[in-house]
């Protein structure tokens, strides 16, 4: 397993970055309590918290990651840990429980490791998102002892699953339990403000001593009952001077908790005529809250649908061969090399190669691709997808962490964990605005006591109460991540991959594509389609020659004219002293003979004359096959045609950029009128033809001026460079795994429909996280005056703490509940 995880450049290793699932956080004040916290771990060299995802990434730096787990608990948060239990065999004396013990907490993942000789059992509390149960168990034996897992634990989804559904659970009692003992209050206080009658009624049968002990009775089991969780979290937060949602509603509700009380039981010490009772305001207040949290945690489940549903794709078992028999274990224990067998309508628990069978597998799951792909002896397949109606074979090449169904999970997790620009200001103002709210509660307070008509005391709590209980830090911390979130999530879906949240950012700014020609505009597998030979060459043996040579290289071109070789059943040999320039052709001895084969410019710099092939290269270029010369013995010997076809998908997509207002450019290693041609055929603005594979960066530098922004999209090992050095690289999932690390968006099929949904995706996600910000900052800075008081003096309007309760509780909800939108995305036409 491996235990790396993804940062922005994909290479990272888990001793320098790490993700710990954070459990506790409510707003976004937790988060820069979190933040802090970690930060003052010494040798951290960062730390950010992502609120919707419930999530911290940690630069370590010097620290270890058990530092940082006590520092989160140390903060009044939990720090998401597991326990695994498993057996191990060969010890023998206290020394061996001291090695393997020893031997577990060096993995930086280990929180805690204990060892009993007597059972031959470890129990290792460890991080999960660090490493699994099988580095424990590799770590042991690395030691020298023999460990065995005891049971399977519950993989991570059913673990999260879990944890959302106790989550739900708590909430929905404590919402229940306190709706049903606030109702009464309600009915009977704000329906007798509403019908005297009642008031009247329920006073004189009662007695308003006796309603006021009531009341007291009801609002002290919903204060310290399903409120206690305000307290748990909000005075350890306040007392560190870090206060948080859980203060500001523990702080207005005790209040209105606390003044009630003394207006019941000792009502003298209140100024005349201030003597009310608010224990309605303060049970409505938690109540509704409660349902707005769970209204916000249904909603925010619902975020991170897309990330299930990738951690539901692998199966738990397998079926393997071994010794000669077919097995049923644990997905989780599978290896390079184990044959594994997959029956018709089952999942693929790994990725491989074909041996035996032939099946049509369905990748739509993966690639977005809704059509099967026929798998047959040879082809590669995928962990996750399903297979069709045949059986099939196939040996395991990449198991746990290292399938490509893990590293989309990996690279979705770190885009839905990371943090746009915008979100700095954002956490700049939630950093400090508990402590001002606070200050303008006490304000309010303040103004009103001292310049408030009759009753003014009252009025002033009441006031300072709203001010308290209206502020709402969580729909600021929620704008951007739950936006983010569900933005990736359907990206993924779609089978466009963000390596993080800032390419949503970046890519929704491009003014210029650039797409590489061969593997990107074309489907990468060029066919020789011509050949004309000089006199005194045999057409068979310079074809014979040429596919000699290039047997040697991977280029899609070498291997079009290996194919045409065989496919006139031509003997192919193996040539000596192969020597390739890249992006001009190759050269080689075969037998007696040295051959030449490549661009004109190639064969040029070697001494020999192309000229005699002149108009019939420049007819091949202008239908737009790729013309390549063949030399024997420094003697021009044949010319060959081959032609890439292009995709399908490109001419929709040159017509979707245009009407973006996009201006899309080719570029390629290929001769000015081949490229040329290519580009008239597409309606391609503007064609950087004959393009040496180091030349690409410097082609999208020259794009880049006059601060244009650059989107560069390839599929190939030579165009990593320009991938990293435009704004945003975009990386054909068809591609090397090169390609793909260097770029910041990943296309799973090579569909170029992705590079419409990932430019579309990426502005409709920038635009909802702006309605979300927007919405969030002008809520508090509209409301909070309001609920201040400052229209009394003009209309007479006074803000009740219940409505602003009740404002506050679904204005986070309103917040995730418009980023659940794109869920519903479709490119626009």
């Amino acid at each position: 397993m491996n235990t790396k995880v993804l940062t922005e450049a994909g290479r990272d290793s888990s001793r320098d970055r790490f993700e710990l699932a954070v459990g506790g956080m409510s707003c976004a004040s937790c988060v820069s309590r979190v933040e802090d916290a970690i930060r003052a771990v010494q040798g951290v060299r960062g730390a950010d918290v992502n609120l919707a995802t419930g999530r911290a990434t940690v630069e370590l730096g010097d620290a270890a990651p058990r530092d940082v787990v006590e520092a989160v608990s140390a903060a009044g948060y939990e720090p998401a840990s597991d326990e695994v239990t498993f057996t191990v065999r060969g010890m023998s004396c206290a020394s061996c429980v001291g090695r393997v013990e020893e031997a577990l907490r060096e993995l930086p993942a280990v929180v805690e490791a204990n060892v009993n000789l007597a059972s031959e059992s470890a129990r290792v509390q460890y991080l999960p998102d660090l490493a699994g149960p099988p580095d424990l168990l590799a770590a042991v034996e690395a030691a020298g002892y023999v460990a065995e897992s005891r049971e399977a634990g519950p993989d991570r989804s059913d673990r999260e699953r879990a944890a959302r559904a106790a989550e739900h659970r708590s909430l929905k009692r404590s919402m229940t339990l306190a709706a049903a003992l606030t109702l009464p209050i309600f009915v009977i206080d704000m329906g007798g403000h509403l019908i005297p009658a009642l008031h009247h009624a329920v006073h004189d049968t009662l007695g308003t001593q006796n309603v006021y002990l009531l009341f007291f009775l009801l609002a002290s089991v919903v204060q310290f009952g399903p409120g206690l969780r305000f307290y748990q979290k909000g005075w350890p937060a306040l007392v560190q001077g870090a206060p948080d949602m859980n203060s500001l509603v523990m702080l207005g509700t005790s209040a209105a908790y606390g003044y009630s009380v003394v207006a019941t039981f000792v009502p003298w010490v209140l100024p005349e005529g201030t003597v009310h009772v608010y224990f309605e305001a303060s049970a409505v207040i938690i109540t509704l809250i409660l349902v707005g949290r769970f209204l916000e945690a249904r909603a925010r489940g619902e975020t991170s649908e897309a990330i299930r549903k990738l951690m539901g794709l692998r199966p738990r078992t397998a079926r393997v061969m071994r010794a000669g028999e077919v097995l049923e274990i644990d997905a989780d224990q599978l290896r390079p090399g184990d044959h594994v067998l997959v029956r018709p309508g089952e999942r693929l628990p790994v990725d491989g190669e074909v041996l035996e069978g032939s099946s049509w597998v369905d990748e739509s799951m993966i690639t977005g691709e809704p059509v099967p792909v026929l798998k047959e002896t040879g082809s590669k397949v995928v962990g996750g997808t399903v297979n069709g109606q045949g059986s099939l074979t196939f040996a395991a090449t990449r198991v746990g962490n290292d399938t490509v169904l893990a590293q989309i999970i990996r690279m979705v997790e770190a885009a839905q964990g990371s943090k746009l620009p915008i979100q700095a200001l954002v956490d700049r103002v939630t950093r400090y605005f508990v402590p001002v709210v606070i200050g303008i509660a006490i304000l309010t307070f303040l103004v009103w006591v001292i310049f408030g008509p009759a009753p003014a005391l009252t009025l002033a709590l009441v006031n300072a109460v709203a001010v308290l209980i209206i502020a709402c830090p969580c729909a600021m911390g929620l704008a951007t991540p739950t936006s983010i979130m569900v933005g990736t999530g359907k990206g993924a879906e779609m089978g466009v991959l963000f390596r993080g949240g800032d390419a949503l950012q970046a890519l929704r700014g491009i003014e210029v594509v650039a797409l590489d020609k061969t593997g990107t505009l074309t489907e990468g597998r060029p066919e020789l389609t011509g050949i004309k030979t000089v006199a005194g060459f045999d057409e068979a043996e310079v074809l014979a020659l040429a596919a000699s040579v290039e047997t040697h290289s991977e280029h899609p071109i070498a291997q079009a004219i290996v194919r045409g070789a065989k496919a006139r059943e031509l003997a192919v040999d193996k040539a000596r002293d192969f020597a390739a320039e890249p992006g001009q052709g190759a050269r080689g001895n075969v037998g007696e003979r040295t051959v030449l084969v490549g661009s004109r410019h190639f064969l040029s710099q070697s001494g020999v004359d192309t000229d005699s092939f002149g108009a019939d290269a420049d007819h091949f270029a202008d239908r737009g096959a790729t013309p390549l010369y063949v030399a024997i013995d420094g003697r021009l010997g044949a010319l060959l045609a081959v032609a890439d076809p292009l995709k399908a998908s490109a001419g929709p997509l040159v017509e979707w950029l245009h009407g973006q207002g996009l201006q899309v450019v080719m570029i390629s290693g290929d001769n000015r009128r081949t490229a040329e041609s290519i580009g008239r055929e597409l309606g391609i603005d503007q064609v950087i033809a004959e393009v040496l594979p180091d030349g690409k960066v410097e082609a999208v530098r020259q794009l880049q001026q006059g601060n244009r922004k650059v989107a560069f999209v390839g599929d190939g090992i030579n165009d990593a460079p320009a991938l990293a050095q435009a704004e945003v690289g975009i990386a054909i999932g068809s591609g090397t795994d090169v390609a793909m690390e260097s770029a910041e968006v990943v296309l799973m099929s090579d569909n170029l429909a992705g590079i419409s949904q990932a430019i579309a995706l990426s502005r409709a996600t920038l635009r909802n996280i702006k309605q979300n910000l927007f919405w969030a900052f002008v809520y508090n800075v509209t409301l909070l005056p309001v609920a201040a008081g400052v229209l009394y003096p003009f209309f007479g309007i006074l803000l009740s703490p219940m409505f602003a309760a009740l404002a506050m509780a679904f204005s986070s909800v309103s917040v995730v509940t418009n980023a659940l939108r794109l869920k519903r995305f479709q490119v626009p036409a």
